[in-house]
């Protein structure tokens, strides 16, 4: 098949295995790949089979009916790693913190071990199938390990993540107690895509924070590739909705539900079952509106919550309080005719769904957070001439995209029982307006544009040299030597030679480095100069044993033998006085930033400071001092985690 192939990776495969064999299953991800071009992109799909299949000859007669027939590549799991791995730190540790819900988080150390292995196993499946041309995609937050675990072992891998919930706040993220390796697995993507930008910038918060990277606006900064990070807010299957509204069934579906219901305004919930959605806070909501309701029978709410994790006991309690609560409710405001509410737990077909959606007057998609909620997209692309109204929690991702709605605060039951009230008294023009602007936005970013603009720019990414890139240098340094030839080495110290530490005082040379300046010294043939912005007084406190060449201060000393050589004479250094003001000025304002004086220079460190608060910080006094000392020969450098003053005429280069 023509095209470029991917390979489309998430825990589940999209179909569903029974003993009555095998059929294709729906959902948001499914319908987004489904709509893309078959000229241009071959899919493969890796995922996990579900349920437990020990059966050696079973797995195998599988694999190869779902190869050929669905272009699925299943991996099999023992269901107790299964359990572990999704029941437990995926949607026990992990879904509650992405979700802004830490008094729900759970962590066992089994199901971290539970969680590596299933990621490992992801990745030696992956690699057993993908091309050297093969673009690699991995989808969500029950995978995060998995771009790490593919760039080890293959760094020529184009690899993309997409996270289709949110990510939270530094502060929020940094309770897991495996951030880290969470993080660091993500980082092994050449690019990482959100639904927001708000979901973007706080994982590169959390990234500068917790690992220390040097990050730009929308990318991080690699020893290897760097990540690039974006934003593709998904979409719906529009066509296939645009289709279902023309079909004769459809009409006949809709009259019959308005039949059931007379006269009432129809009030519509549809969700899966979970805490984040705001089932609870939502009956809060109805219930204020019952009270103050001076015809409350005339108002039909139907709440549709679709089964999930019913393993878990979080989810079990949930349902029986919302039972609960619903049946107090009818109980309280039921007439002879009719009761207020009517709960659905159970999934809805396709046309039933759409039936539902074109006959409600109102739409109620207030979940607490939510990463970006299609419910809100597929109600739109349902309205016809006599639209209903969106009401739309404000913190789910569609809000960014859906202005037109009455968008509110899920936490404030008044505030949702008044939006309630305005959205059935709104009147049919201003209803036409607002749902048309918004089902422009669904019609032409749907599925099948969220697929494609980010695989388009995955592909389209700059191949940067990845760390095997040194090989050439040193095969050159070798044929040298084997040549007879003298060598020159100038190594840097302070980043290079010695990562960068928080305290420069204790930035003394490891183990490691020691030897390697030792055997560097007893070569023949080999000649080393360590340059360094330290003063010369610090490169003899931490590389003075060693026989070398050592360049201080960028180029100001100069040490051959045992003498050092000063190359600042008559170099005007007044201007010091009213920079060391400013930079004084700086430090005060930014904690853990800290001025170091040199003979001829100043440097402001902000290694220690908040990294976001300390580059905002950094990029400003960089460019008060550019604008303060243009006239004069200084120049100013703007490097890792410091801002340094020095005169134009002493370089490294110089020296």
């Amino acid at each position: 098949m023509a095209g470029q192939t991917i390979i489309n990776i998430s825990n589940r495969l999209p179909v569903t295995i029974t003993s009555d064999g095998v059929s294709k299953s729906s959902g948001g991800l499914v319908a987004a790949l489904e709509g893309l071009d078959r000229d241009r992109y071959n899919l493969k799909w890796i995922g996990w089979a579900g349920g437990d299949l020990p059966d050696a000859q079973r797995q195998q007669q599988l694999s190869e009916q779902l190869q050929s027939q669905h272009g699925c590549i299943p991996l099999f799991l023992p269901r107790e790693v299964a359990n572990a791995h999704y029941e437990g730190f995926s949607n026990s540790s992990l879904w509650p913190l992405l979700h802004y819900m830490p008094l729900n988080f759970r962590y066992e150390a089994a199901w971290w071990e539970a969680y590596k292995t299933v990621n490992e196993q992801f990745a030696e499946l992956v690699l057993k199938h993908a091309g050297d041309d093969d673009l690699i995609w991995v989808h969500d937050y029950q995978l995060m390990l998995l771009p790490g675990l593919l760039r080890q072992k293959r760094p020529d891998l184009r690899i993309g993540f997409f996270l289709h919930t949110p990510f939270p706040s530094y502060e929020v993220f940094r309770c897991h107690p495996r951030r880290i390796e969470l993080l660091e697995g993500l980082l092994g993507a050449d690019q990482i895509g959100f639904h927001t930008f708000g979901y973007l910038r706080h994982f590169r918060s959390s990234v500068l924070r917790l690992l220390g990277r040097t990050a730009r606006i929308m990318r991080i900064e690699q020893p290897g590739p760097d990540s690039y990070l974006g934003v593709y807010p998904i979409g719906i299957n529009y066509p296939k909705f645009a289709e279902g509204l023309t079909s004769p069934d459809h009409a006949r579906r809709v009259t019959e539900l308005r039949n059931g219901y007379g006269q009432a305004k129809v009030l519509l919930s549809v969700e899966r079952l979970d805490y984040t959605k705001g089932i609870i806070h939502r009956l809060d909501a109805i219930e204020l509106f019952l009270e103050e309701s001076k015809n409350a029978e005339n108002h039909k709410f139907i709440l549709v919550t679709v089964p999930s994790r019913e393993g878990v006991e979080q989810y079990q309690n949930l349902l029986e309080e919302i039972e609960h609560r619903v049946g107090r409710l009818n109980g309280r405001f039921a007439t002879l005719k009719s009761s207020p509410i009517k709960f659905i737990h159970g999934s809805v077909d396709f046309p039933e769904l759409l039936a539902l959606y074109s006959l409600a007057d109102v739409c109620l998609v207030t979940p607490l957070r939510d990463g970006m909620n299609l419910v809100a997209k597929e109600f739109i692309a349902a309205q016809q001439e006599d639209p209903g109204v969106l009401i739309l929690s404000e913190l789910a991702g569609a809000a960014e995209e859906l202005t037109d709605a009455i968008q509110v605060n899920p936490f404030d039951a008044r505030q949702n029982a008044a939006a309630i009230n305005t959205a059935l008294a709104m009147p049919l023009e201003e209803r036409r307006r607002r749902i048309e602007t918004m089902r422009r936005r669904v019609r032409e970013v749907d599925a099948r544009h969220w697929a494609r603009n980010f695989i388009d720019e995955l592909i389209a990414r700059p191949v940067e040299p990845t760390p095997a890139a040194p090989t050439d240098a040193l095969a050159h340094l070798l044929d040298a030597r084997r040549a007879g030839k003298s060598i020159h080495l100038c190594l840097d110290y302070d980043g290079s030679l010695r990562e960068i530490v928080e305290d420069p005082d204790a930035a003394a040379p490891t183990p490691e480095l020691s030897q390697l300046l030792d055997d560097l010294q007893n070569a023949q043939g080999i000649q080393t100069t360590l340059i360094s912005g330290r003063t010369q007084e610090d490169m003899d406190r931490l590389l003075g044993r060693w026989r070398f060449t050592l360049i201080a201060e960028h180029g100001a000393a100069t040490r051959l033998g045992a003498q050092w050589r000063r190359h600042d004479g008559g170099v005007d250094l007044a201007w010091k006085t009213p920079i060391r003001k400013l930079l004084e000025h700086y430090t005060q304002a930014t904690p853990g930033s800290f001025v170091e004086e040199k003979p001829t220079g100043m440097v402001w460190h902000y290694r220690s400071a908040d990294p976001e608060f300390g580059q905002w910080r950094a990029v400003e006094l960089a460019g008060e001092l550019t604008t303060t000392l243009a006239n004069d020969p200084l120049q100013v450098r703007h490097g890792r985690k410091i801002v340094e003053i020095a005169p134009s005429l002493i370089t490294k280069g110089r020296a």
